[in-house]
């Protein structure tokens, strides 16, 4: 592949246009997407692919570590190491109120659930305000490790209104909740607002999702609603944000 991927190296626009790291990130990503370079495969040594590419190292890691950025390649230090291309991140479209099964499923990945803690406890402020109970009024607390294929990639902590859902501790909570939700209690998550924002892993979040204390994470805080307007969830996921993409689809109003 090293020999194959030098002699296919391009010739680039080095007076105008877009900056000659850009373009090599740009050609590097082409070769992986069109599957000339697979999940796993380690590229050629950087003083080869400078040489190929008639580049100085400085420009070719300015490329790699755009595309390390973007969780397209893994470098690692060392005799044995260097850049590989990393597994591909799977999608997950935030723009429907799908929940991670269903994601998974379109994904085509096996989703499994792990669960940490399942209890009823009563809501502090943050969740009574979410839900629009009485501080101390009882929800249940669940917490489990959302995987696809058996490799960890979210990390959910839920609480869900006790009133409407007395027993919802019974049933069995390693697979979709939502789905519990509608078929036993008629309270289909219907609609949601849902907040994104960038963390690092703190100790618990490291743990579960095993990775460093310290990895960029992504986290989504949502209140999901039935059709009626009821606060059916409190939710804050914690996603790995180097095998994770959060999708949003959008359109544009007619009235602008």
């Amino acid at each position: 592949m090293s020999t194959e991927l030098l002699d296919r190296a391009p010739t680039l626009e080095r007076r105008y246009g877009r900056p000659v790291h850009a373009q090599i990130e740009q050609w590097l990503m082409d070769e992986i997407t069109h599957g000339q370079i697979a999940t796993g495969d380690r590229l050629p040594g950087e003083r080869a692919l400078a040489a190929a590419l008639r580049v100085s190292r400085m420009t070719l890691r300015q490329a790699l570590d755009g595309l390390a950025r973007r969780g397209v390649l893994v470098r690692l230090p060392g005799r044995s190491g260097g850049a590989f291309v990393a597994e591909p991140k799977i999608d997950c479209d935030l723009t429907g109120l799908a929940g991670f099964t269903e994601q998974m499923r379109r994904a085509q990945r096996r989703a499994g659930a792990e669960v940490l803690s399942a209890r009823t406890v009563g809501a502090d402020e943050r969740v009574a305000a979410a839900l629009r109970i009485p501080v101390g009024a009882a929800v249940h607390e669940l917490v489990r490790v959302r995987s696809a294929d058996d490799a960890p990639l979210a990390l959910e902590r839920s609480w869900l209104p006790a009133e409407h859902l007395a027993d919802l501790l019974d049933h069995p909570l390693t697979g979709s909740i939502y789905d519990v939700l509608t078929t036993h209690y008629g309270l289909a998550p219907h609609t949601a607002v849902e907040y994104l924002e960038s963390i690092s892993a703190d100790a618990a979040d490291a743990v579960a999702l095993a990775v460093p204390r310290g990895t960029a994470l992504m986290r989504v805080e949502r209140i999901a609603h039935s059709v009626a307007g009821l606060p059916v969830e409190f939710a804050r996921d914690v996603y790995r944000a180097d095998r994770v993409r959060l999708m949003v689809r959008t359109a544009v109003s007619s009235a602008m």
